[in-house]
């Protein structure tokens, strides 16, 4: 079975945002941004986008699959 791993986060405070300002760029809920950094969701492709260009990092680096 594939391990989900979100390293959203880091880079979330790498872009130095709080939950709440990242889910309002992206147009989600916090408690949305919540369930990601403890991988509990699967972003869909254009929400991983969003997000990838809202902390400036690679999707592959912050939605990881093993």
């Amino acid at each position: 079975m594939e391990q989900f791993k979100c390293n959203l986060k880091k880079y979330r405070q790498l872009a130095e945002l709080t939950q709440e300002e990242l889910a309002e760029m992206v147009g989600v809920r916090r408690e949305t941004i919540i369930r990601l950094e403890s991988a509990k969701y699967n972003p869909s492709l254009k929400l991983a986008i969003d997000i990838s260009r809202a902390v400036h990092a690679p999707i592959e680096e912050i939605f990881v699959f093993d």
